[in-house]
């Protein structure tokens, strides 16, 4: 018998981080009618999709005072709010969807800066 070659930590994370980058996103976005935040939502979340997810997202948009037994189902809280989907894990980004850099950390697309590493 011979032995596999066993992959280190390292190894492990780097090709699940390359696997990931051709995974398709499947986003969820609940919206309170058509305001202007909810449009601007809309909008920013959507163009997140074209930029950085070409081809790999499926966006569904769900309106809330239409469908209201939804916010049940998922436990929504407030809106509005991104939910991914897949590529696991599930994320719930809730509030201001005006911040590119929050959703972008939320769907794992850009990793966190800490403040301290760029002191």
């Amino acid at each position: 018998m011979t032995k596999k070659p066993t992959q280190t930590a390292t190894e492990a994370l780097i090709a699940a981080s390359r696997d990931a980058k051709n995974q398709p996103y499947i986003l969820k976005l609940y919206v309170a009618g058509l305001t202007p935040r909810s449009q601007e939502a809309i909008r920013n979340v959507a163009a997140i999709c074209e930029e950085q997810l070409s081809g790999r997202c499926n966006l569904e948009v769900v309106d809330l005072y239409q469908n209201p037994v939804l916010a049940k189902g998922e436990q929504i809280i407030a809106a509005p709010t991104l939910i991914k989907k897949l590529p696991l894990p599930l994320r719930k980004i809730i509030g201001n969807m005006a911040d590119k850099e929050k959703i972008l950390v939320g769907l794992d697309l850009k990793q966190k800066i800490q403040e301290n590493d760029t002191k």
